[in-house]
């Protein structure tokens, strides 16, 4: 995450306080001035705690988000306690005074919130939620309980549990993923041992372990304390009553000691510095990193303008050079991670297989020293800048979460003081200069101030092992202690305030002559739209032995036109500040594009181009297959995708679409041929096998005639309709790929589930929302929040247009993978064994109903999810009775629908990990024959 005086007198002072403030305590803001620049208007002021609030009044739907940061991250952090601030973002999910254990979720997704968690960076640490209006006051009582009395009922029990939970989150984010290892080595070589930035966020299994329930007391006591807090509010509220709600809660905690001020220094790489690291993986990586400006100083735009102009996409410099000339790269970028103790530069580049990174860093470094000598050209500051400026817009289209308004507004008052900078932050950019850029290379990115870090193939080393003692004999809440006086009136929650009526949007829907189906929501508001060119045809229509045709056809859309080449789209693209992309899933593809609205017909047009002009120019097929074969490659090196593609092999075999990914094989992919995606093209490309969904600030009588220029021409044809059949029942059995030294075990318990078009889809989807769904669902609470098992578990019915998988997923540590196994079967079982009661089929329920407006807080939101209607002929009133459907789901449905497709005798577990330590236990659980499979998921002799 990836938690006094007379109260009466007190509330009495803070609402006087208020009332009389003078002028400069109470900050009134627009946002911006400029008429290009959206305008965000908010109000912030101080309680006498020190306690920041922010508020921004927003009215598009019946939303509010909640966004409370805390200024405290690594930067704060002691020698010996690395990590510690992140371990302290998990433990405000534990209980508080009034809130009891495992209800903090419970709470908030009864009550229909989504984007719910905390995140921990470097200078900071944030809590958020987004939820219905009404249920503002819910959130408001969350938060207050937890920074008044966390300490009430935190004790030495839900310190170990959530240790564990953490270091199964350090295996899983840095220990089992590919490069995760080389990541943390090239931060810890820029920042010296000791420095706040140099242990990464999550800190070492070691310190990790080390922290004792009094470091926890004395961190809370010090750090989240009122004074040291901003709470952003944006959304559809009531301003004066919103004002007296934040008093109520927050007014009566306590103001907290000083905080010290940061002492810490970075001093700067005076030397180039050089390490090589050993990871299982396939494919060399070079990283190329520098201290640079820190956030908001002179200098930092620069290096965003620098690093997007350098590997920012497939306008870039690196790209162009080293992925598309050249071909070495598999992938590349740059980027400038700003922070408040000086940012950090950094190149990453792939080599494609056959190359190493010594041929990466010479291309480089050919690269920046032309960028060093040479000022960018007008044209290169302009893309990077559209680039950036459509990125910052498009973030506001969400209430909160990571990078919505709420954030924005907390990011500007954590860093600047002020909430009001949003046109300042955007004027920065358009303050940079060819010049400017030049001179910063110059200064910051020298040859002599760097580190350098290549990895390679070979074995990975974790370090020392750091045992996971056994939890500490305490009784429950011993060793608490309050910081706040009590108030009884928080112990129960509150009710939820009058809510205002749900218009969810019924879209407008027309079909152009050549039989083009164009629907569109529209959203006044930021000025901003999104488009999905959506094909009713997908990997399910691959021939047989051709899978990954359908993904392959997708990739080359954007690769070359009749009028344009590759680069020539990536740069027009970048030009106006727009993305577009192509992908496939087994049911369709799609191709998505978005921009401001003032671009948006050259977006439509380059739109339009790649999708009814695409030339599939054979010395482009031949890069992407060679970039595919790449990834191919890649896929061999994560866990999680080996299990995704092991998972999917087991259950649908070669004799089915649904057996392979979306990829493909590597035997297909090079044998697909020029010819192969010109035919899958010709036939399933057609108007009348399409729709053309839209969401944003345009209306039909501006969408419908940009729509038939650029796509008049399109003609009508006949598509596939493959019929696939339904697949064979799955039988249970146990499959095992070695990983060997794999410090996790990727766990996915598999079987076959329904179609979309299924009448039991909505049972379905209620059941397993109680099941692995929702982070209070069974599976997660049982794994995560009861045994710390894992870093997270969930479930789900993959749903298509035949039966598509049941996943039961989570990656643990590899010495509890068995009792892992066991606690997710004992679970599933469970749903026929023990099903959802009333209560949890109403938390399901309103779960599912009341978090729905989050579909629409975005255009991209919006529009895929009208491309779902449109795929699966669910009527453009879908939305309209969603609710109606979910509520009609009964106890005993919920129950049925476990029955008949959690069948234990059908279930298939898969094991990725390290054979030799997780076979002979798992083998005593008695799951079926054991297969053991290698990472392409073809079958091995034991």
């Amino acid at each position: 995450m990836k938690t006094l005086r007379s109260r009466h007198a007190l509330f009495a002072v803070i609402v006087s306080a208020l009332a009389i403030a003078p002028a400069p305590q109470a900050q009134q803001g627009t946002g911006a001035t400029a008429p290009d620049i959206p305008r965000l208007t908010f109000e912030k002021y101080t309680l006498p705690n020190g306690l920041d609030v922010i508020l921004s009044e927003d009215k598009r739907l019946p939303m509010v988000a909640v966004n409370l940061w805390y200024h405290v991250g690594p930067a704060n952090e002691e020698r010996g306690r690395t990590g510690f601030a992140h371990l302290f973002e998990h433990m405000m999910f534990q209980s508080s005074k009034h809130v009891p254990p495992d209800t903090y979720f419970k709470f908030l997704e009864a009550a229909g919130a989504s984007g719910i968690n905390g995140t921990t960076d470097y200078d900071r640490t944030n809590y958020f939620e987004t939820l219905p209006s009404n249920q503002l006051e819910l959130a408001l009582w969350l938060e207050s309980d937890r920074m008044g009395y966390l300490l009430d009922k935190l004790d030495a029990p839900q310190l170990a549990n959530q240790q564990d939970v953490v270091r199964n989150e350090r295996r899983q984010s840095v220990e089992n993923r590919p490069y995760g290892m080389t990541d943390e080595a090239s931060i810890q070589l820029v920042f010296p041992a000791g420095h706040p930035y140099y242990a990464n966020v999550i800190g070492s299994h070691a310190d990790i372990q080390a922290a004792k329930l009094d470091d926890v007391k004395r961190f809370f006591k010090q750090y989240y304390a009122p004074n040291n807090a901003s709470l952003a509010i944006v959304g559809d509220f009531d301003k004066a009553q919103t004002k007296a709600l934040v008093t109520k809660y927050f007014g009566p905690l306590k103001r907290g000691p000083q905080v010290p001020a940061i002492t810490a220094t970075t001093p700067p790489i005076t030397q180039e510095r050089r390490k090589v690291v050993t990871d299982k993986v396939e494919l060399p990586r070079l990283y190329v990193s520098w201290i640079t400006s820190p956030f908001y100083k002179p200098g930092d735009a620069d290096a965003d303008i620098a690093a997007t102009i350098l590997g920012g996409g497939k306008s870039s410099r690196l790209y162009k050079k080293l992925v598309y000339e050249k071909q070495i790269a598999q992938n590349v970028s740059a980027q400038q991670q700003s922070l408040m103790l000086g940012s950090v530069f950094q190149i990453e580049v792939t080599a494609r297989p056959g190359h190493t990174v010594e041929e990466l860093e010479k291309a480089v470094d050919e690269e920046l020293n032309v960028f060093r000598t040479t000022a960018p050209a007008v044209a290169e500051i302009e893309r990077a800048r559209n680039t950036i400026e459509t990125r910052i817009i498009e973030g506001l289209e969400t209430l909160g979460g990571f990078g919505g308004v709420a954030d924005r507004l907390n990011m500007y008052n954590h860093y600047l003081g002020t909430p009001d900078y949003l046109e300042k932050d955007i004027q920065r950019y358009r303050a940079v200069t060819p010049a400017t850029v030049r001179a910063f290379a110059n200064d910051q990115l020298k040859p002599t101030a760097r580190a350098i870090v290549h990895a390679v193939p070979g074995e990975k080393d974790l370090g020392p092992q750091v045992a996971t003692p056994t939890p500490p004999e305490a009784k429950p809440g011993e060793g608490a202690e309050a910081v706040n006086a009590d108030e009884p009136w928080r112990e129960q929650p509150p009710k939820a305030g009058p809510s205002r009526a749900l218009v969810l949007p019924v879209p407008e829907s027309t079909k152009l002559a050549n039989g083009l189906t164009l629907i569109l929501s529209p959203r006044k508001g930021l000025p901003v739209v999104a488009a999905n060119l959506v094909i009713r045809t997908g990997s399910d229509a691959n021939p047989l032995d051709k899978p990954g045709l359908a993904n392959f056809t997708a990739a080359m859309l954007a690769e070359g036109t009749a009028t344009r080449s590759a680069p020539q789209i990536a740069d027009q693209l970048a030009q106006v500040g727009a993305s577009l992309g192509a992908r496939s899933t087994m049911d369709a593809t799609f191709v998505e594009g978005a921009s401001l609205k003032k671009n948006f017909g050259a977006t439509l047009d380059l739109m339009a181009d790649v999708v009814l002009h695409p030339s599939f120019p054979a010395d482009e097929v031949e890069r992407q297959r060679a970039s595919r074969l790449a990834q191919l490659v890649q896929q061999r090196q994560s866990a999680g995708q080996i299990a995704a593609k092991v998972m999917a092999s087991v259950l649908y075999g070669d004799r089915h679409p649904y057996g392979f990914t979306e990829l493909g094989t590597e035997e297909a992919v090079k044998a697909l041929t020029r010819d192969d995606m010109m035919a899958f093209w010709k036939q399933n490309f057609v108007p009348n096998n399409a729709a053309l969904v839209v969401s944003g600030d345009i209306v039909m009588s501006e969408l419908k005639p940009l729509t038939e220029k650029a796509f008049d021409a399109w003609m009508p044809g006949t598509p596939a309709r493959p019929v696939i059949g339904a697949p064979q029942t799955s039988r249970a059995r146990l499959v095992i790929v070695d990983q060997p030294g794999a410090p996790q075990t990727e766990l996915r318990v598999v079987g076959i589930g329904a179609a979309r078009s299924s009448p039991d889809f909505q049972a379905m989807r209620v059941m397993n929302t109680s099941l692995g769904e929702l982070f209070s669902s069974r599976i997660n609470m049982n794994l995560r929040e009861e045994h710390g098992y894992t870093y997270g578990a969930n479930s789900q019915f993959v749903f298509r247009r035949e039966a598509g998988p049941f996943v039961a997923g989570t990656g643990v540590r590899t010495d509890v993978t068995a009792p892992a196994v066991s606690e997710i079967l004992k679970e599933v079982r469970g749903m026929s064994e023990r099903p959802i009661d009333s209560e949890e089929l109403r938390l399901a329920k309103d779960s599912l109903t009341r978090s729905l407006p989050g579909a629409f807080e975005t255009g991209a939101n919006v529009a895929a999810s009208f491309s779902n209607v449109y795929i699966y002929d669910l009527g453009l009133q879908y939305f309209s009775n969603y609710a109606a459907r979910v509520d009609a789901v009964s106890t005993a449905q919920a129950k049925a629908v476990a029955e008949k497709y959690l069948v234990p005798g059908k279930l298939v577990v898969v094991a990725v990990g390290d054979r030799a330590k997780i076979e002979p236990e798992l083998r005593k659980l008695n799951l079926g024959p054991v297969e053991i499979r290698n990472r392409d998921g073809k079958v091995v002799t034991p």
